[in-house]
């Protein structure tokens, strides 16, 4: 599959490599400047592989309420609220972000790997007759992000929004979000739109120094902050409480999972960051924690952070041991590395 954007990629050289079936650029030039691009100005995204997922109709409001465990009606009108679809486990089916218009219409934005499921997952559980409507086909999405992208956004016409907050202009969705823990929106525009956008924002990138960013840009980024990758930090595995979003849970009402999460809200394990001291050493996936000879926890992601020129991860760890400071070890390729346990968002 392919973003409208692909060609601009193409014309980019950007490094295209098959992501959950879509052919992504992985970087354009490097991911490490790409990275800076985000943390010290401003880089651009295409984030268009995304789900679109419009809830409308009277039983709208009904329908997520009881999907979702975040109170969806406290929500007010022209916010953006982040959450998690769970399964009857109370395990993560996938994290995602709500985009309230009215009582009567939302949007959720799933990830691209995980968008059939949910959809079906919806589909299944309309109890309250909503109109559950995918418009991923005829949506595309671009991520601005980084300290410089209000200037940015503001150059090519566009009402920088406030942190979780959107609004909507000739069909054309700007929301205050983002997956790189840096000031930054994303546009959500027909696929007509996306390229004049894309262009536009490209000549304001360049003029000052920055340009569009890929999927390893945008790992790092999200990992530095301590920002969950489904599929990979969860996989119908982990608990809110687990994967330390329990603010995502209102227990006075009903959802799906309720009876069994509330059995599960003091987890054995939690999720955290893991600092090494040495630049060379790259925690990987399902690498071993140890304390003591003893295994504790397990890495989920891990890179070397271009921020602090270190090796960092996240993962799962024993929360008698989850005291930020603490001392572990992670073997990785069967050698045993020194680490300090983080709070997951590692660079603040």
């Amino acid at each position: 599959m392919r973003t409208p954007l692909y060609d601009e990629h193409i014309k980019l050289n950007g490094n295209m490599v098959d992501f959950h079936g879509w052919d992504m650029p992985l970087y354009y030039d490097s991911i490490i400047a790409e990275h800076n691009f985000v943390r010290n100005g401003c880089g651009m995204f295409d984030v268009s592989h995304m789900g679109d997922i419009f809830i409308e109709g009277e039983g709208a409001l009904k329908t997520l309420q009881y999907l979702l465990p975040t109170d969806v009606e406290k929500i007010k009108a022209n916010d953006c609220v982040y959450t998690a679809f769970l399964n009857e486990e109370g395990n993560m089916i996938d994290d995602t972000i709500i985009y309230k218009f009215s009582n009567e219409k939302f949007l959720c934005v799933p990830n691209a790997a995980t968008k059939d499921i949910i959809m079906n997952h919806m589909v299944k559980n309309n109890k309250y007759n909503a109109k559950i409507i995918d418009r991923s086909d005829e949506l595309g999405c671009i991520a601005v992000q980084g300290p410089l992208s209000q200037e940015v956004m503001e150059e090519n016409g566009f009402s920088f929004p406030e942190f979780f907050k959107f609004y909507e202009k000739d069909s054309i969705i700007i929301s205050g979000t983002g997956y790189t823990g840096e000031k930054g929106c994303e546009i959500i525009a027909p696929n007509k739109n996306l390229i004049e956008i894309w262009k536009n924002l490209l000549n304001s990138l360049k003029k000052r120094g920055f340009g569009p960013c890929g999927l390893g840009s945008r790992d790092t980024l999200r990992m530095e902050k301590g920002m969950l990758l489904s599929g990979q930090d969860f996989n119908l595995d982990r608990t809110p409480y687990e994967a330390s979003i329990s603010f995502i849970v209102n227990s006075e009402k009903e959802y799906i999972g309720k009876n069994e999460l509330m059995k599960k809200t003091k987890p054995e394990f939690v999720f955290r960051g893991f600092i090494s001291n040495d630049e060379k050493t790259i925690p990987r996936h399902s690498c071993n924690i140890v304390k003591d000879g003893n295994i504790i926890g397990n890495v989920t992601s891990g890179t070397i952070s271009p921020t602090l020129k270190r090796g960092i991860a996240l993962g799962y760890i024993q929360k008698v041991y989850s005291k930020q400071g603490n001392n572990v070890k992670v073997i990785i390729r069967n050698s045993s590395h020194d680490f300090i346990v983080s709070k997951a968002r590692m660079v603040p």
